[in-house]
């Protein structure tokens, strides 16, 4: 098996079961505080097909995958009308705050599999496919996680950001959200024609190494129990 063909065979479902677990916890907790919204239009699924975009699930991460870069992506959001939450103001931050939140559970998750794969496997067995597999979810989901709290609309971080902001600048910080698609064009833009420049290494990537650390540090000990 080519490593190529063997990256996709895990980053493909790592990633979607990242992508879907985060849109539909945006949605569940939505529902919880008042916006059934995504319930009613039937993307409290965990069927990928509902959740899936080709590009920004499947292609953009795999071109980046096979370019060596940070991998990403995205898939189509879970509808939510603030107007609809009992709290609209905090509500959105409870909403925008479950995706990050559940991409990093499925992050513990992993990094105890992850453990359980190395303790159970022969010394030279930290090179199997199926670590290999565990290592790249677990890092998908951290990765994830952060970059979906980077304070540019539309991700998480703004909705939290907006919501914590006091109501004045709150409601300035919405204005700049018809231009959050043209501001994330350019950061896939940046990032795939300048990656020299390393800009998702130096604002998502300090975190992101720190919570490995932790995580890893877990597997560890998980594998040696």
């Amino acid at each position: 098996m080519t490593d190529t063909l063997q990256l996709a065979l895990f980053l493909v479902p790592g990633l979607i079961i990242a992508i879907v677990f985060h849109e539909v916890a945006h949605g569940l907790v939505a529902r919880w505080l008042g916006d059934p919204t995504a319930h009613e239009q039937k993307r409290l699924s965990l069927n990928p097909l509902r959740h899936v975009d080709p590009v920004g699930t499947l292609l953009v991460p795999g071109a980046l995958a096979l370019a060596k870069g940070p991998v990403f992506g995205w898939a189509k959001p879970v509808p939510v009308d603030k107007r609809r939450l009992r709290n609209p103001r905090f509500g959105m931050v409870a909403v925008a705050a479950a995706g990050p939140a559940i991409n990093l559970l499925l992050a513990l998750v992993g990094a105890v599999a992850l453990g359980v794969a190395i303790g159970g496997a022969p010394a030279e067995g930290t090179q199997s496919p199926w670590v290999q597999g565990l290592y790249l979810f677990l890092t998908i989901n951290v990765f994830l996680a952060f970059f979906n709290l980077l304070p540019i609309p539309p991700f998480d971080g703004s909705h939290i950001v907006e919501g914590l902001l006091p109501s004045r600048l709150g409601a300035a910080y919405e204005r700049l959200r018809p231009f959050g698609m043209a501001l994330f064009a350019a950061l896939v833009l940046v990032t795939w024609f300048a990656p020299q420049w390393d800009v998702l290494g130096r604002t998502v990537g300090p975190p992101v190494d720190w919570l490995m650390g932790r995580y890893l540090s877990l597997s560890a000990a998980v594998a040696g129990a």
